[in-house]
């Protein structure tokens, strides 16, 4: 099921476009200031690293042999069925949306606002969070305030989890989007503050912040509905995908998945029936205050 947005303009200018630019032979895992998708599951699953990302030649993922000027890139995402032929200019569609979402949002309770950085690249790149390879997942950089991207792998973990479909994208997109509003209203800080002065709940905090920024997700599919200059128009199978996405990537899943047991101890991101229920607090109240996924921490 495609995305209907309410205007089809694409602005690029919160891009850092890194395709092509190399960064091979970089450290799986982000580090601890790594706020990723999945990273278990890709170490266990995908085979520690070998995953041979020359084999992912997704046809739609736009332009990853050579580096496109910024030009050229608005131009492709400005022209005619851009956003249905190209994953890369939906992905910064999105994150138009959400940034014209949230700037909004964040000024009408008096917040102040600065939106991240979306970052695309192939294999492995440097952030402010130390060195990562594709294979982390996409991820949120606090530090410097990033969203990471690669777009064939990203496309990968869709396939290899059933969490297939482009609002299932969006929503992936948006729950990174989420940890960057943590980071505006402080959470982000308060939450490693408190896992390093009780770290045997460290866990626990780990679950409560990536379900909140589930429940954002689904607070912005909702504001974004409204918005109608440049949101999108939300149908049942969209949100359908965005929850089918949120089951597949809880934790109870994976595990299951890649050793065929499930260890809620070790679980990071929370379960597939937690994942989707925030995604939906969030969506059916549209209210980030709604959001409070730390209060049985």
């Amino acid at each position: 099921m495609g995305i209907e947005f309410d205007n089809d303009r694409v602005d690029v200018g919160g891009l850092d476009d890194r395709r092509g630019m190399g960064g091979g032979g970089l450290a799986i895992g982000g580090g601890a200031g790594v706020v990723g998708l999945i990273v278990y599951v890709l170490v266990q699953l995908l085979g520690g690293g070998n995953v041979d990302l020359s084999q992912i030649t997704p046809a739609q993922t736009g332009s990853s042999s050579r580096q496109e000027s910024t030009a050229e890139l608005e131009k492709r995402c400005n022209s005619d069925g851009a956003l249905d032929k190209y994953v890369d200019c939906r992905m910064i569609k999105v994150y138009n949306v959400a940034d014209d979402v949230w700037s909004e949002e964040f000024s009408r309770r008096g917040l102040s606002y600065e939106p991240p950085r979306l970052v695309f690249f192939e294999n492995g790149v440097n952030t402010g969070c130390g060195q990562a390879s594709s294979q982390v997942g996409p991820f949120y950089c606090p530090p410097d305030e990033k969203i990471y991207l690669d777009l064939g792998f990203l496309e990968q973990l869709q396939q290899q989890f059933g969490a297939e479909g482009t609002f299932a994208q969006a929503y992936i997109e948006a729950h990174e989007y989420g940890h960057h509003l943590q980071t505006l209203l402080g959470t982000e800080r308060k939450v490693r503050s408190a896992q390093q002065s009780d770290p045997d709940n460290a866990n626990r905090y780990s679950v409560a912040m990536e379900l909140q920024a589930d429940c954002y997700a689904g607070a912005w599919a909702t504001l974004a509905d409204k918005d109608s200059d440049n949101g999108i128009a939300l149908t049942k199978d969209n949100i359908a995908e965005a929850v089918n996405a949120a089951e597949a990537v809880g934790d109870d899943r994976i595990q299951k998945k890649a050793q065929g047991r499930v260890d809620p101890e070790s679980w990071t991101h929370g379960s597939a029936a937690q994942r989707a229920q925030w995604f939906t607090t969030g969506y059916t109240s549209g209210d980030i205050d709604s959001c409070n996924t730390f209060a049985s921490v």
